[in-house]
């Protein structure tokens, strides 16, 4: 099942539907707290806007060095254990919204990644219980300020700006990540490509062991990590991040 997040052309508060073909099935309520019981209303996809499909209302918790390829194009090891940081969700926005290249810094790469949505208060659960708390699926773009990055020596401030976590375009419910890929494409060129299975701390591990740190709660989004080709971006650009089943979550970029 495809669940979106929308609005009309009209404006008004964010809606939620199922794709259908070419129409949304207009939901009564948010499903993550309502259900998916419909309304009699369809609405073709081509006359909303959407809007990245979920704003955590606790956090974004996202994961680094988890593709061994990615880790050793910056000279680092991979964790033993999963490397967890936070990223605020005042970070999120949606498809086709602008990633700002903020002043105070002078390279700020995309990272594009697999994102998992957790539909249930989660506390210490066991890998084998993943993914009963587990909503679904979208596209992340972990966007990084490289420079502060390694001059801070933490990752807040390098990760936390306005617009440094798309999300989108949907939510997929029904995804076999065993046979799938993401691909990510800055103006048009190939930058990352890589199946799922390279992953190297699989989702089920990553939920258990963010939940061991802190209650998960419905929302709550955890980014699984990045493959390797990361890039620079630079105003004007148009970077793309594509998943089979889900779709693409496609931005611009322009300077603050």
């Amino acid at each position: 099942m495809k669940i979106a997040r929308f609005s009309t052309v009209a404006g008004g508060d964010p809606r939620y539907g199922i794709l259908d073909g070419t129409d949304l099935v207009v939901l009564a309520g948010d499903p993550l707290f309502s259900g998916f019981d419909t309304l009699d209303e369809r609405v073709p996809i081509t006359e909303v806007r959407l809007l990245a499909p979920v704003i955590p209302r606790s956090k974004v918790i996202a994961i680094g060095r988890n593709y061994a390829a990615h880790a050793a194009e910056f000279g680092n090891d991979v964790p033993e254990e999963p490397m967890m940081f936070l990223k605020p969700n005042t970070s999120v926005i949606g498809p086709g919204d602008a990633i700002v290249l903020p002043k105070q810094s002078s390279h700020v790469d995309f990272e594009g990644e697999l994102a998992v949505v957790i539909g249930s208060v989660a506390r210490n659960v066991p890998e084998a219980d993943a993914a009963g708390v587990i909503f679904g699926y979208t596209i992340a773009n972990d966007v990084s300020a490289r420079d502060l990055q390694k001059k801070d020596g933490q990752w807040g401030r390098a990760k936390g700006f306005d617009t440094f976590c798309p999300l989108g375009p949907i939510i997929q419910t029904e995804f076999d990540i065993a046979t799938e890929s993401i691909q990510s494409r800055l103006n048009g060129e190939v930058r990352q490509s890589a199946p799922f299975t390279d992953i190297v701390h699989g989702i089920p591990a990553l939920v258990a062991f963010a939940s061991s740190v802190f209650t998960l709660l419905p929302g709550d989004v955890i980014l699984t990590g990045t493959p390797a080709g990361v890039g620079q971006l630079a105003d004007g650009d148009t970077i793309e991040i594509s998943v089979p089943g889900i779709g693409t979550l496609r931005n611009p970029v322009r300077a603050a």
